[in-house]
């Protein structure tokens, strides 16, 4: 369907009771077409998430969760054990489709760890089992989203200007987004403000994405190419910058879209406060810090050849990370929704998980 004004479908979500299917917004398709997938099984879960028909990290999290439920609801296995097994072959299979994002990970852990603390040998509850705590993630994820939102929106005053870079709102979560939470709520909240764009080169997620949906919410957006955002911030029409985060590691340290860490360079050169708004499934407290969090690779044609239209020589050599880390000492806060870590260090980091006190 075309596009129109209007509510939008949720990101991810359900449909059905166990043999149903997972729908999706197919976000390759945006903002020309609204499109749903209808995702029954595994491959096409793995396919959509490595071609970011789903992406951001919370949303990939939630369709690798629904994905072990389509992979094992078809196990006509009584034995538990092997049941168990073959759920941990689903799980690896979906880990292997996107490295960086820590969410995806999380989430297949916690389906194992529902499958093997489930009490009870019948194999047909353990499947609505996993699909309930599926759904959950889903639900915990939107309600997180809503606290970040509450916990960060004091930070974008009338008349502000904010500056954001790839997507990391609702398109990229359940629901309401990371990094847009407290701009729909300050919104909410009557205050009329600007959100600056960055389009966010090579898939730009923020030109096709992040303006999409804001300006769909009645919000004021303004699209800028990526390599305009230190002009902009010099115009001093920016007061704060705020992103989502992939990984953050125990120190502080961001892995978001590439372009995050210049954008910080760039913020502390012009004394403009940098954030990172994130759920506290996107902490990683495993990763001492960025310079062990894996960056993926993408396919050196979506430099040469965006969208179709080639813009290099056919045969040149590209690099193209999908991500980059942004240093702790650069930001000055993460918003969770359990309240704003700052200053960003591993104490500060460790005291939001409730692994040091306070």
């Amino acid at each position: 369907m075309s596009v129109v004004a209007g509510a939008v479908p949720r990101t991810i979500e359900w449909v059905g009771g166990l043999d149903g299917h997972v729908s999706m917004i197919d976000q390759t398709r945006l903002p020309v077409d609204l499109v749903m997938l209808q995702c029954r099984d595994a491959k096409t879960i793995w396919d959509a998430i490595r071609r970011l028909s789903v992406r951001g990290a919370p949303a990939i999290g939630i369709a690798g969760a629904m994905g072990v439920v389509l992979g094992v609801r078809d196990d006509s296995g009584k034995d538990r054990e092997g049941f168990l097994q073959h759920l941990d072959e689903v799980c690896d299979y979906l880990a292997s489709s996107r490295p960086t994002g820590v969410n995806l990970f999380g989430a297949l852990e916690r389906m194992r760890g529902c499958a093997r603390s489930f009490e009870s040998n019948d194999v047909e509850a353990l499947k609505a089992a996993l699909l309930d705590e599926a759904r959950l993630i889903r639900d915990e994820d939107a309600a997180m989203c809503r606290e970040i939102g509450r916990h960060g929106e004091s930070l974008i005053e009338s008349g502000a200007g904010v500056l954001t870079h790839c997507n990391a709102g609702s398109l990229a979560t359940a629901e309401y987004g990371t990094a847009t939470a407290p701009m729909y709520t300050a919104h909410a909240a009557g205050r009329r403000f600007r959100v600056y764009a960055d389009e966010t080169r090579p898939l730009l997620q923020g030109s096709r994405l992040t303006a999409w949906e804001l300006q769909r919410a009645g919000i004021d957006v303004t699209v800028l190419c990526d390599n305009m955002a230190g002009a902009l911030l010099r115009s001093g029409k920016v007061n704060v910058v705020i992103t989502g985060a992939d990984r953050i590691a125990a120190n502080g340290d961001v892995a978001n879209k590439i372009g995050t860490y210049g954008l910080a360079v760039l913020a502390k050169e012009h004394d403009v406060p940098f954030y990172v708004a994130a759920p506290t499934t996107t902490l990683d407290p495993d990763t001492p810090d960025g310079s062990t969090i894996p960056i993926e690779e993408r396919d050196p044609d979506e430099i040469r050849c965006g969208f179709g239209k080639q813009t290099a020589p056919p045969d040149v050599a590209c690099y193209c990370p999908a991500f980059d880390v942004t240093p702790a000492k650069l930001i000055a806060g993460i918003i969770t929704e359990r309240g704003l870590i700052q200053p960003v260090n591993e104490r500060c980091v460790a005291e939001i998980l409730g692994a040091c006190p306070s």
